[in-house]
């Protein structure tokens, strides 16, 4: 069977998607909306050494696979790519082609694959596994997140707003859950650059602390600070939410950073931000969750290998019985799944926009998998694979949880 033919019944095309192969085969519509390129035996030798969706991801990153056409658009077309699942068939004739093309045209890993060392979620090896993500190039992290930095879900005011105007929303939401008021003190843990530090700061007169495992976020923020004359009331430092000594914030919130802290150890996580609050405090948890916990949490190889390595994700409600049980009274949770993909949906543009920069500065490889993997992202908010949670918690004064009898979080009207 001719490889063109054979790609599009695996990966079960519909004949809505264009394959064309190396050995001069064709298969579906010349006028499809996305063409796939099966550019050379490599890529076929990555999908034998990787079967599935590492294997494919590994032949894209190098060149060897490639879509013309909207990447995002095509994860559409195709859908969860399960060889598992494959009809006894096709089944057959790829494990066939495939066993040739591992062995006439071996292969290694590609570049810029995440292997920490150490026990799980130590914080050697949790410090390795930010590093990897986050200290790629805070130049790339401009062009592809916009002038706020913010590389979180925004909330979307309305549906034509911009990523900017939906990040300074996402920044004032939380403020506005939080309670904040001049003169509180804010740890924000896992603070990137220093987005939620510095809004709270300029706009809330709150004395704000940041946190992160990544040294290249820690001085842009630092540097960032400075430069918006906010030295006075906010600070970024390099280091592990464990190590902060200070007690009695008057609010806490977590960004992005559960996803980092792994199952087993959410206990102690919400246990430590609990005792970091004084009585009354607020904890606003923020981070990526999945639709519910049927099943064992396993990553993909894509995501673990080259994005996010031991990163987890738990359900909400999960989440909110960890907190529950670390001594938060629970008081609010909002899915913003398709804030989400709004979000990632600008991201994919900026990238597009800054292509050739971005090739510049952090190499082509690099690039191209910061393309696959935002569209993939995007992609799995869409049909709900992933969501994303906010969730409110109260340290409670005794029985005073501080909170007004119907909070609305919507900003005062001018």
């Amino acid at each position: 069977m001719r490889l063109a033919e054979l790609f599009s019944r695996t990966l079960k095309a519909d004949g809505q998607i264009e394959f064309v192969a190396y050995d001069g085969s064709r298969s579906g519509p010349a006028d499809a909306e996305v063409r796939i390129e099966i550019r050379s035996p490599f890529a076929l030798s990555y999908l034998a050494s990787a079967p599935g969706e590492l294997g494919l991801a590994r032949a894209y990153v190098t060149g060897h696979l490639e879509v013309v056409g909207d990447l995002y658009r095509t994860f559409h077309l195709l859908g969860d790519i399960e060889l598992g699942k494959l009809d006894a068939k096709t089944t057959l004739d790829l494990v066939g082609l495939l066993a040739k093309h591992r062995f006439w045209w071996p292969v290694s890993p590609p570049p810029h694959e995440a292997r920490p060392k150490g026990w799980r979620h130590s914080k050697r090896r949790d410090a390795q596994a930010i590093s990897h993500h986050y200290d790629v190039s805070n130049r790339f992290y401009e062009w592809v997140l916009g002038p706020s930095m913010a590389y979180t879900c925004a909330v979307y005011p309305t549906d034509d707003a911009s990523l900017e105007t939906a990040q300074f929303t996402k920044h004032d939401l939380v403020a506005r859950k939080l309670g904040l008021t001049e003169g509180m003190r804010l740890l924000d843990v896992g603070c990137g650059w220093g987005g939620m530090v510095m809004h709270a700061a300029e706009h809330y007169g709150v004395k704000a602390l940041g946190v992160t495992l990544s040294r290249s976020q820690a001085e842009w923020a630092q540097k960032a600070i400075v430069e918006r004359g906010l030295q006075d009331l906010a600070e970024v430092r390099f280091m592990d939410y464990r190590d902060v000594p200070e007690n009695g914030f008057d609010a806490i919130s977590s960004i992005g950073l559960t996803e980092h802290i792994g199952g087993a150890n959410l206990p102690s996580y919400f246990s430590s931000l609990y005792s970091k609050l004084r009585d009354g405090g607020r904890l606003l948890n923020h981070c990526i969750t999945r639709p519910d916990d049927n099943f064992p949490f396993k990553a993909g190889g894509f995501i673990t290998r080259y994005i996010f390595p031991d990163g987890e994700l738990e359900g909400p409600g999960y989440l909110m019985s960890r907190m529950n049980d670390a001594g938060f009274e629970i008081r609010h949770s909002e899915n913003l799944r398709e804030h989400y993909a709004k979000t990632l949906g600008g991201w994919c543009a900026n990238l597009e926009e800054h292509w050739d920069e971005a090739v510049e500065e952090v190499g082509l490889p690099k690039a191209r998998i910061w393309r696959l993997y935002l569209a993939a992202c995007q992609w799995g908010f869409d049909i709900n694979n992933i969501q994303l949670h906010q969730i409110l918690g109260v340290k409670l004064d005794g029985t005073n949880s501080h909170m007004p009898l119907r909070p609305n979080w919507e900003p005062p009207q001018a």
